[in-house]
């Protein structure tokens, strides 16, 4: 499994690992201060993109509680699909999620789902797919076959974010098809983000997925018919069936004796498919329940795995984003500012990711480019024949005091 970017450990956090790590006793409250006038710079800067965010999400936020001033144009809905699209996912990078490869997904649909339940998606109805994650690791799980007498322990990769970026197709693809959505607009984007879902699982977070009996679960309750259904017709239709058979063979011809058929034969006949269509009522029955329990193991795994849904994902988006960058920008300036000499980017690169693995045992890819572009951007580095210099904390605080 490769190294995540994503950085574990929450921006309070970072900042006490810093002034653990690095000689900060005479300056840690000025390191302190350093560090609340950049969470305050990067908080102003994205509080920008999630107004953009907002305003291109607009013409298609199927909660929207609010009437626009003006008709939304087909022109003006295709710009803001474009401008979203490519601003939300600038976020996600920057959030330090990676997006899912349609690989991913055709795997999904293809292995076998843990909760048991098998989902069949219409990937005609989507005008748009994206699905990003971050955090990916191997767990295990115990699960029960066999009504609960076989156990076994199964591997499993899981994702511990998955944000999910669906447009559905304009009013006249469904028209066509003569199908209507139940919940969602056509046209509209649905934005949604869930926490710790196994990759065999992905299927499950589509808006329109549906849930399929299995193979198995169709042949258990296929035998129990079967073998129920030859009980009943013969305890209670046997006689009544033979009876009406030799009967018909005599109106054919195929029997020369004459059959009377009785008031008594006529009501045990009655009677006997009666209970042959109760029947087949219960086990009609039987197969609707246990298609309706699985829709409630998928309704419940969602409901508990779900965090946030379209313009509320922006905020939890964008404070990942917001606090992302700070640590990137903090571990990067600290190592610097510990470097009186300067180093080069790969250097710094290395000593952050080696310094997470020994201290830490945290697996990291760590994003230097990124943190670096920010501290240039800033001005607290300062480069020069590709060796970076930290600027001193009272500059740097002074920097950020004009910035904001």
């Amino acid at each position: 499994m490769t190294a995540d970017r994503f950085i574990p450990y929450r921006k309070q956090d970072i900042v006490e690992m810093c002034l653990r790590e690095f000689d900060f006793d005479d300056s840690s409250s000025l390191f302190r201060q350093f560090c609340d006038l950049l969470s305050n710079s990067l908080h102003v800067e994205y509080h920008k993109t999630v107004e953009q965010l907002k305003n291109d999400y607009a013409p298609f936020d199927p909660n929207a509680d609010t009437k626009p001033l003006t008709p939304f144009t087909a022109e003006h809905k295709a710009q803001c699909q474009a401008r979203f699209a490519n601003t939300f996912a600038r976020v996600l990078n920057a959030a330090n999620f990676e997006r899912i490869t349609e690989q991913d997904l055709q795997d999904a649909l293809t292995e076998e789902s843990l909760f048991k339940v098998r989902l069949e998606v219409e990937f005609d109805d989507f005008e748009q797919v994206v699905f990003y994650r971050r955090g990916e690791s191997q767990l295990t799980e115990t699960i029960t076959s066999v009504f609960g007498l076989r156990k076994q322990t199964i591997n499993f990769t899981n994702y511990d974010r998955v944000a999910v970026f669906i447009t559905f197709k304009d009013k006249a693809h469904f028209e066509s098809k003569k199908k209507s959505l139940i919940g969602f607009e056509p046209g509209s984007t649905i934005v949604k983000l869930f926490q710790n879902v196994p990759k065999a699982d992905l299927e499950m977070l589509f808006p329109n997925s549906e849930v399929r009996m299995r193979p198995i679960d169709k042949a258990v309750i296929g035998a129990s018919a079967v073998v129920g259904g030859a009980v009943v017709l013969v305890t209670k239709l046997g006689a009544s069936l033979v009876l009406l058979a030799t009967l018909l063979a005599f109106w054919f011809g195929w029997r020369a004796e004459s059959v009377e058929m009785t008031q008594q034969h006529f009501i045990s006949l009655a009677i006997g498919l009666g209970v042959f269509g109760g029947f087949i009522f219960k086990e009609w029955s039987k197969f609707k329940n246990r298609k309706i329990k699985f829709m409630k193991a998928l309704s419940d795994n969602l409901y508990f795995k779900n965090l946030d849904n379209n313009a509320g994902v922006f905020h939890t988006l964008i404070d990942a984003a917001e606090d992302e960058d700070f640590k990137e920008a903090v571990l990067a300036y600290s190592f610097l500012l510990n470097c009186p000499e300067g180093c080069r980017s790969a250097t710094i690169d290395q000593q952050i990711e080696h310094w997470f693995k020994s201290h830490y045992q945290c697996q990291l890819d760590f994003e230097i480019s990124d943190a670096l572009s920010k501290l240039e951007r800033m001005q607290l580095v300062t480069v020069k024949d590709g060796i970076y210099h930290a600027v001193s904390l009272e500059k740097a605080k002074q920097q950020l005091v004009r910035g904001c």
